[in-house]
């Protein structure tokens, strides 16, 4: 019997590997054959390969707007696909979930889009923003179904009618693995409260007010430690320079930690992670924090409100506001050592309740095997 094959697709490969290896890998384990299609990345793609997929490099410019590339880019995954003939295509980010989709379509091939946040094109009202809710439009009317990783996401294609309310269906993220982020006790009572960023470093992550919430809170707690970790990155329109980090470094108003593959001992260090982001899908690390009983501090903006329940497991604070951010962080400061233990429990037993890894690689099965299941009778028809 030939293995049933499936053919994720998204718009870089760190996110590919980082926020979805253990779902591949279990698909692997499960006995199917399993194919990535992303922009070349030679570290990423041999990690994917050591997973036991089949790596396919595609020329994507993830933020451009040029018609012609895009063109391109449909092409690709339409020849891409009528050579693999993959039982079913599953997709994330802006330009994979359009044009994937619609090559997808064309050779009858079913395909879920999994829309991980609405991103950079979201945030501005650009005719780029009017033009990606046509092509969505479009591309989402043939799909098996359509997944939203947040409710408010979810809430916005339905108010703008670019999906059918039969098609779609809110996933609880990417989900997180429990037992590798394991619960662990706050740090000792003699160590510093330390504050604790993860994530690419770009402005669009808010990191700008991080930076202006820090230095407040360092001149009147000056036993502070806050700290940033994460890949810079230097061809996103967003990005920090690394001079820039520099300076900050220099003026000691925040240590980076540069980039790590597992961030549990930075999360176990600290009491508090932080995420000022201007928009999210749901973000990883918020909930890899509360996995690790780690108080929750955020921004009140789609994704972040998904993950943090104010005033229970962190708090929420207004985006690109400095202030409201610098007092968020102090009320960690203020609690005593029981009230930060207690908070943290609170975040992991949200996780468990809602976002556990394994309800997700459940929904996945369900969803796929359905799918197969209905492609087989139609075809015996």
């Amino acid at each position: 019997m030939t293995k049933k094959h499936l053919l994720f697709s998204g718009n870089n490969a760190w996110g590919m590997y980082n926020f979805r290896h253990e779902l591949l890998r279990h698909f692997v384990e499960k006995g199917y054959r399993v194919s990535v299609s992303a922009p070349y990345d030679e570290e990423q793609f041999r990690m994917l390969r050591e997973l036991g997929c089949e790596v396919y490099p595609i020329r994507m410019k993830p933020r451009g707007t040029n018609p012609l590339h895009d063109f391109s880019l449909f092409l690709q995954y339409y020849w891409l696909m009528r050579k693999l003939k993959p039982d079913m295509s599953i997709t994330y980010t802006i330009k994979p979930n359009i044009y994937a989709s619609w090559a997808a379509h064309l050779h009858k091939i079913p395909f879920l889009p999994v829309t991980t946040g609405l991103g950079y094109v979201f945030l501005k009202k650009t005719p780029a923003t009017s033009l990606a809710k046509r092509l969505y439009k479009h591309a989402f009317s043939k799909a098996e179904r359509v997944w939203f990783l947040n409710s408010d996401d979810l809430r916005l294609f339905r108010e703008a009618r670019l999906v059918s309310n039969a098609l779609v269906e809110q996933l609880p993220g990417e989900g997180v693995n429990l037992d590798f982020f394991a619960e662990t006790p706050m740090p000792p009572a003699d160590q510093p409260i330390t504050f604790l960023y993860v994530g690419r470093i770009l402005r669009d992550k808010g990191l700008e007010e991080f930076i202006y919430a820090a230095r407040w809170l360092r001149k009147r707690y000056p036993q502070v430690r806050v700290q940033m970790l994460g890949a810079m990155w230097p061809e996103n329109p967003a990005a920090i320079p690394q001079r820039q980090m520099e300076a900050w470094q220099r003026e000691g108003v925040v240590e980076y930690l540069g980039f790590k593959h597992d961030v549990r001992p930075y999360l176990q260090a600290a009491h508090c992670v932080v995420l000022p982001s201007y928009r999210e899908g749901i973000p990883c690390s918020l909930m890899e924090g509360a996995a690790m009983c780690r108080i929750l501090v955020a921004t009140d903006v789609p994704g972040c409100r998904d993950v943090v329940l104010d005033e229970q497991n962190g708090y929420l604070c207004r985006p690109r506001h400095w202030k409201s951010l610098a007092h968020a962080m102090e009320r960690v400061i203020k609690l005593s050592p029981k009230e930060r233990e207690a908070m943290g429990r609170c975040g992991r037993e949200w996780m468990l309740e809602r976002f556990d890894l394994h309800l997700v690689i459940k929904r996945y099965e369900q969803m796929i095997n359905d799918t197969l299941a209905k492609r087989q009778a139609h075809h015996k028809h």
